[in-house]
């Protein structure tokens, strides 16, 4: 029985206007369509995604819709490799590396979200901005200027952003103005990394941390000629966390 009261003062329901093809696949090349930031358009990717498979498969790009999740986007169509059309066709979407510690970040907040699904009850994760800095410090020197290194995270935070794996939350209350920054997880991290690339997390981390304090030794013997530049500061080729081509995708928007 519904509950709704028609009242003369109520505003009549307004009928969702149709989407078009090319509206979905722009608002798809634009970034992630997100269930809950818009059911209409949702709703309507649901309905048409047969026919959006179609339209950017022309482009060399596949759709990925996880309904359970409530997200839905674009990833390039695996590369081939014989020497076919496919093959040889131009990435729409650039394919880059992450640095180190973004890359590490990110693995970090899938972990985060591991451990949150296992809890159950909420279904959005949110952190503080010194709950990041947290996860991330055991991983960066050791350093007397706490401002400092809290600047280092808020950089990787903003790129982290920037990806689209975490979404700033506005201020709960005008009475807080210094609060804490909130940031709330986006659950597509999960597409970026599985669960069977995550179950070798630690044995990557224990041997970046290995490599890392061999460096800090070498680097208090040895003169800094420049200021520490964080981006500058990864590990080499063998140690990072993901290649170049990884298969859980996590490189720039890919």
């Amino acid at each position: 029985m519904s509950q709704t009261l028609n009242t003369a003062d109520a505003a009549p329901a307004q009928p969702s206007l149709p989407v078009s093809l090319s509206t979905l696949a722009i608002t798809l090349l634009k970034g992630v369509i997100y269930r809950e930031e818009d059911e209409g358009l949702w709703g309507h990717l649901l309905h048409l995604q047969n026919q959006v498979r179609d339209y950017v498969s022309v482009l060399g790009l596949m759709l990925i819709i996880d309904p359970a999740e409530g997200y839905a986007y674009l990833r390039s169509v695996p590369e081939a490799e014989d020497d076919t059309i496919a093959a040889r066709m131009p990435r729409l979407i650039a394919r880059r590396p992450l640095s180190f510690h973004v890359s590490l970040l990110l693995a970090l907040l899938r972990r985060q979200l591991v451990r949150f699904d296992a809890i159950g009850g909420e279904t959005r994760l949110i952190l503080s901005r010194d709950d990041i800095a947290s996860l991330l410090q055991t991983f960066l020197p050791e350093s007397s200027n706490e401002v400092r290194q809290l600047a280092q995270i808020e950089t990787y935070i903003r790129r982290v952003i920037d990806l689209g794996f975490l979404r700033p939350l506005p201020s709960t209350s005008a009475e807080t103005p210094n609060a804490q920054p909130q940031y709330e997880v986006r659950r597509i991290l999960k597409a970026y990394i599985d669960a069977e690339w995550l179950a070798t997390l630690d044995e990557r981390l224990e041997a970046y941390l290995t490599h890392a304090r061999t460096l800090e030794q070498t680097e208090a013997m040895t003169p800094r000629a420049a200021p520490y530049d964080p981006e500058e500061q990864d590990p080499e080729p063998d140690l990072q966390l993901f290649s170049d081509h990884a298969p859980t995708g996590l490189t720039d928007r890919d």
